[in-house]
């Protein structure tokens, strides 16, 4: 059992998104000790529940949907229904924190909206999560990650040049604009709720998917900015570092990670070819970005030679970053891993337990995941409600009536 003081113990949040951004952000206000309240569909549940195989064995949980909701309670409320919206409503009144990620305007029909819940809870952090934000041209848009990460530019720098075979743009293998705009909304929450303490007033955190993209291109946003010109596809190439990239091996693949001309220096020597750290078009990082076109095939004869656990002993032995390729079974197998208790497994009331993720960050020598697992739909519908005044026989008639 973990001793870290939870630091958010004591705040209470109200979940209705859905999906993965705001369902992220709230497994991370979890995680660091909210009270967390998923508000779901009857009988449906977050879409993501239906995003299977794989489902949990013994269950009838989706992977997709364990991976966003860990430590939270599942209250099941139909909100188009005036009974359901009430309920929304008494439990908004009692939270600090409400996250949600409808179309813009799309809860002020069931008086859900930020203005309505702000006059009974002056002090709530209500954060909205939309594609292209409150204002904009495109704010009736919907809004996916895929989408984003294309319009947004990220697919433009990822996978091949098109003159290569398999060229053309890649997304990113998992739903990233999704979660870093989750990491945002938390970011961001956990900066509102500091200033209300010195205000006593909340306020409308209005995020876009889209402005979340756009904001972290980081070096690439800067390298067009700064240049004019349009950063091109490189594969597994980096546009400002060389060598930084992924290279064949005589059984497989690594990648080497250079970072500064004395790192190349001693990958020179292990590589056998110490005339390269001395050749002018390749002694400094800045020419060696000039001539990458000539040095990167003189790299990938002499790596080639040897296979990739004997180049990574000889690069770790001096000090030049480098790594393999992991498929998902060999990082979970991985000694830094499993030391840093990154699986975690919790017990579950379908399936007796289930395997997840755990939170990376550590306070004090511990993890701060959340101890219970992603609640089955409407888990704690009874003793939420119970909670807030709803008495057995008012819940009664609102199951009978679908609206619960």
């Amino acid at each position: 059992m973990s001793t870290v003081a939870k630091p958010l113990a004591g705040i209470k949040v109200l979940d209705i998104s859905r999906v993965l951004a705001g369902p992220w952000c709230g497994q991370m206000l979890a995680d660091m000790g909210a009270e967390v309240i998923k508000v779901e569909r009857p009988q449906s549940g977050d879409d993501t529940r239906h995003w299977g195989p794989p489902w949990l064995s013994g269950s009838n949980e989706s992977a997709y949907y364990l991976c966003a909701n860990r430590g939270k309670r599942s209250v099941t409320v139909d909100m188009a229904k005036p009974e359901g919206q009430a309920l929304i409503k008494q439990l908004a009144a009692q939270s600090d924190v409400v996250l949600e990620n409808f179309k813009v305007g799309g809860l002020k029909k069931y008086g859900l909206d930020y203005a309505s819940l702000k006059a009974l809870n002056p002090g709530l952090v209500y954060c909205s999560i939309t594609g292209f934000g409150q204002q904009s041209p495109y704010a009736h848009r919907a809004g996916y990650d895929f989408m984003i990460q294309a319009m947004g530019g990220l697919m433009s720098l990822t996978g091949k040049p098109d003159s290569e075979s398999g060229g053309g743009p890649v997304k990113v293998g998992v739903a990233i604009t999704d979660i870093f705009t989750g990491l945002y909304a938390a970011n961001a929450v956990l900066a509102a709720l500091y200033q209300r303490r010195d205000s006593g007033e909340g306020c409308h955190i209005d995020l876009a998917l889209m402005d979340v993209q756009v904001g972290v291109l980081a070096n690439q946003a800067l390298n067009y900015l700064t240049s004019g010109q349009v950063p091109q596809r490189l594969g597994n190439a980096h546009p400002n570092i060389v060598p930084y990239q992924a290279f064949a091996t005589a059984d497989g693949h690594m990648i080497v990670a250079v970072g500064n001309d004395e790192q190349f220096r001693r990958f020179c020597q292990v590589i056998d070819q110490p005339q390269l750290a001395q050749d002018e078009r390749f002694a400094t990082n800045g020419s060696r970005v000039q001539h990458r076109d000539t040095l990167i095939p003189l790299l990938e004869l002499a790596l080639g030679a040897q296979p990739t656990d004997t180049w990574l002993s000889a690069f770790e032995a001096v000090g030049v970053p480098c790594g393999p390729i992991n498929t998902l079974d060999r990082v979970f197998d991985d000694p830094h891993v499993k030391a840093r208790g990154l699986k975690q497994t919790l017990p579950h009331s379908q399936a007796g337990e289930v395997n997840l993720v755990a939170n990376p960050i550590r306070i004090n020598g511990e993890s701060i995941s959340a101890t219970t697992a992603p609640p089955t739909l409407g888990e704690h519908t009874d003793s939420v409600l119970n909670a807030i005044g709803i008495t057995d026989e008012q819940r009664l008639a609102l199951r009978q009536a679908g609206i619960i």
